[in-house]
This record gives C-alpha cells, sequence and structure tokens, in this order.
C-alpha cells in the first residue's frame, strides 16, 4: 500500500473509531477523562456476539453511542458551516447538527468496525486554557508513520474532540470547503436536501486545523 493510499485509509477512519482506540495509549489531564469510554469501545468491536449476522444494526447503534459521548456534534457543525451558520435560526441549527453528525455516522461507521489492530504511539498532549491538542502517530501495517491530531475543547470540565487532522488535513475544513462550494451555486436549503438524501459529501485535502 501506498504512503498516499495509506493516509486515506486513516482518514476514513478517525472520525469515530481512531480517536477512541489511539486514547487508550494516551495518559494525562485529556486522555484520562476519555479511557473509560475507550474500554466500552473496544469491548463492542471485541464482543463476538456483535459480529454475528443480524447484529450490525445494533452493533453500530453502541458505537454511535460512545461517539455522542466524545465527539462535539455541534461545534464540529458550527465550524463546518462557517460564516453561514449565525444565518441559520435555533430550528435550523438543531437539525443541521444531527444531519452533520449523521454524515459523519454513515461515512465512517463500516471502516471503524474494520479495525485491525493498527498500532498507536503517542506523542505529546497540550494544554492551552480550554483548548487542548493531542498528538499521535498511528503505524500501518507496512511501517508507515501517519500523523493524526485531536483538537479539543472543555466545556463544564468535559473535553470533547471538535476536529481531526491526519498529515495536517482538517476534517472540518474539508466539510466547511465543500458546504461553501454547494452554498455559493446554490442555497442552504439544497445543502439541506443533500444531507438528507444521502448525496455524497467526501473528503478533499486541505491543510491545517479548523
Amino acid at each position: 500500500m501506498s504512503r498516499k493510499k495509506s493516509i486515506r485509509a486513516i482518514a476514513v477512519t478517525i472520525c469515530t473509531g481512531c480517536l477512541l482506540l489511539a486514547a487508550a495509549a494516551w495518559a494525562g489531564q485529556v486522555s484520562d477523562q476519555i479511557k473509560q469510554k475507550v474500554d466500552r469501545t473496544l469491548k463492542i468491536l471485541g464482543d463476538q456476539s456483535l459480529k454475528a449476522p443480524g447484529m450490525e444494526t445494533k452493533r453500530r447503534q453502541k458505537l454511535r453511542a460512545i461517539a455522542d459521548e466524545i465527539f462535539d456534534w455541534e461545534e464540529m457543525a458550527k465550524r463546518s458551516l462557517g460564516i453561514h451558520w449565525k444565518e441559520r435560526t435555533p430550528e435550523e441549527k438543531k437539525e443541521f447538527v444531527k444531519l452533520f453528525a449523521d454524515l459523519l455516522d454513515r461515512t465512517y461507521m463500516g471502516k471503524i468496525e474494520k479495525y485491525s489492530g493498527e498500532k498507536i504511539a503517542y506523542d505529546n498532549e497540550t494544554i492551552d486554557g480550554k483548548y487542548a491538542l493531542l498528538e499521535s502517530k498511528v503505524l500501518t501495517k507496512n511501517d508507515t508513520e501517519v500523523a493524526v491530531n485531536y483538537w479539543l475543547m472543555n466545556k463544564n470540565g468535559t473535553w470533547w474532540v471538535y476536529d481531526v487532522s491526519v498529515e495536517g488535513v482538517s476534517l472540518i475544513k474539508n466539510y466547511r470547503t465543500q458546504f461553501n462550494e454547494i452554498l455559493a451555486r446554490s442555497s442552504y436549503p439544497e445543502l439541506v436536501k443533500k444531507l438528507k438524501s444521502k448525496e455524497g459529501v467526501s473528503l478533499k485535502p486541505k491543510e491545517g486545523p479548523a
């Protein structure tokens, strides 16, 4: 597998899976708070009864429930929509947050379930007020190292992830670029329509954290 393909493979798993698995190797103020959720995720992935035919829906519901405890969907949706967020009504914001979370869920959940023991190397944990950065490297099976960073925000004593970057490529910036492109050529209702109809909104290379 080429380095480019390795990075792509990691990128499609990070949103709701690799963070949980990588966090098991971290020891610090931020990582300690999600250690319990890491263990629960690993337990679900290793539960043979949940791998049986007909159990896919139940398994994914359990994984999504844990992701809901770690990822700040509202903050991610807000940053992805960018300047267009403030134009939305409270009802539209609520709807968009749900659609955004569902988009990431259906985009990445199948990839999480294919996790096959890639190793995670801890680099650094930096806290600056209510913000934090967790740096790590994913060691692929062909001995390639891929830098994966997690950006977090502290709300009422709990750390929530609001962006993930792979080799400097920000998940949130990727979606913000695509949403801006859609809004530039059509309208907000059209963007909502695309999200509801599950039309492809894919990752594009873009550098830096959101």
